[in-house]
């Protein structure tokens, strides 16, 4: 009695070690991130500046640690819905999003109902830098800078015209923004994207458009369009001859931000290694070259706490500007 009994604890006892080992196993696979391939949804289309940058940042911070990080496209209303698919993830650190301020800061003041809390569905990884627009004008069109372009305008309200991607697209809101800073009436036309909008005013069916650095860059270099001003606050090192709108609209901003995110409730100490991650990405050379080659301001080093500070301020800014154009999708 007493060697059966001692033989079947004997035999509770190893299967409870076995259990424990293979228990501790599977803790130590889970917390050794990563172990598997990393998903970067962009939530805009492939070729865009977005698509171009988040592939640039996914191989070498696949890199660094040590995985594949896969950019998988979700496009559509305006960056919602790859936004909103990466907000309902997994909160485990394999789904991130790289977006853009456009998605992320003005879209909650554009549609009633986007999907998605910017602030609570998200906590900041990294900011990677910043792309000016440019204020891009036919050839033949008399304005050679914002100060004859403002002078015109006042002469003639309601007469000049601008094209953009869409209505309450960034480029949209930066004409509405120069708008009410200058005093002047442009008049909106929109367009079903940027390309079309751009052909317009290569043809010269539209005198003028906002643009991204890395969409007219071609065009400016080719002198098929002439830029009048970018719109950050200082001019950019791509066109460094090109004045920066400020210099002639003292505090106009209107920079397009781009950024990883990962989904609220991320364990910290992934968040962490994300964070590193990145940080040793973007400290690379051949990542910086890269991006600058595409126009990309990078960014100084930013904490994410910084990174939310920047976010929150430009919904704030954003969301005014919207309210004045009247502009809204739903």
């Amino acid at each position: 009695m007493t060697k059966q009994f001692t033989a079947t604890t004997r035999r509770f006892m190893l299967a409870g070690l076995a259990a424990s080992a293979l228990c501790a196993t599977s803790v130590l696979a889970q917390s050794a991130y990563p172990n598997r391939s990393i998903l970067m949804v962009v939530p805009q289309a492939a070729g865009g500046t977005n698509d171009i940058v988040g592939r640039i940042v996914s191989q070498k911070l696949g890199e660094v640690l040590n995985t594949s990080v896969a950019v998988e496209n979700r496009p559509g209303a305006g960056g919602n819905i790859g936004t909103q698919y990466a907000a309902k993830s997994a909160k485990d650190g394999y789904t991130l999003l790289m977006t853009i301020s456009s998605s992320q800061a003005i879209n909650p003041a554009l549609y009633k109902n986007p999907g998605f809390d910017p602030v609570k569905d998200f906590k900041p990884v990294s900011l990677i830098g910043s792309v000016p627009n440019v204020l891009l004008a036919h050839p033949d069109f008399p304005a050679n800078s914002i100060k004859d372009l403002i002078q015109m305008a006042k002469a003639k309200p309601n007469y000049y015209q601008y094209a953009s991607a869409g209505n309450g697209t960034l480029n949209h809101l930066l004409g509405e923004m120069l708008n009410s800073m200058a005093g002047i009436d442009l008049q909106h036309v929109p367009y079903k994207g940027v390309a079309p909008a751009l052909n317009d005013v290569l043809g010269g069916q539209l005198p003028m458009v906002f643009a991204s650095l890395p969409a007219s860059l071609s065009h400016i270099k080719a002198g098929k369009l002439k830029p009048l001003a970018v719109s950050s606050a200082k001019r950019s090192p791509a066109l460094p001859d090109v004045p920066a709108l400020a210099e002639s609209v003292p505090g106009y901003r209107g920079t397009l931000w781009i950024g990883l995110f990962a989904p609220a409730g991320v364990p910290n100490d992934v968040l962490s290694k994300l964070q590193s991650g990145m940080t040793q990405a973007l400290a690379s050379k051949d990542v910086r070259d890269k991006l600058e080659l595409q126009g990309v301001e990078l960014a100084a080093p930013t904490t994410p706490e910084q990174f939310s500070v920047l976010l929150q301020d430009d919904m704030v800014m954003w969301a005014r500007i919207v309210k004045s154009s009247g502009a809204s999708i739903d």
